[in-house]
């Protein structure tokens, strides 16, 4: 009886080391993935301007060109408004010297 008695005690405390070591290898293995999740935060972190660049492009160039746009219109409106502008005032010299002309005869 004694006999089974230091056997089932031998049998306890080894089956404690196994969870001590277990509990050991779990708590490891938790810190290793927190340290792996924090390096791929870094590495994200340290990337960000990189990825960011193209689409900051994509951007500029697209302002760029509406930039272009806007400024062709704007020229060609310029041109247009200085051409009706043009016209109405030899239109305008026409009438001026017509009512000179017709109020000089009388």
């Amino acid at each position: 009886m004694e006999d089974i008695l230091k056997r089932l005690l031998d049998a306890e405390a080894r089956a404690e080391a196994q969870v001590e070591e277990s509990s050991r290898q779990r708590e490891t293995a938790i810190a290793e993935a927190l340290e792996e999740a924090r390096q791929a935060e870094e590495r994200f972190q340290s990337r960000i301007d990189e990825l960011r660049a193209p689409y900051l492009l994509q951007g500029q160039e697209r302002a760029d060109q509406a930039i272009a746009e806007l400024a062709k219109k704007y020229e060609e409106r310029s041109r247009h408004l200085r051409s009706l502008a043009d016209s109405h005032e030899r239109e305008a010299i026409d009438a001026a010297f017509a009512v000179l002309s017709g109020s000089a005869g009388e």
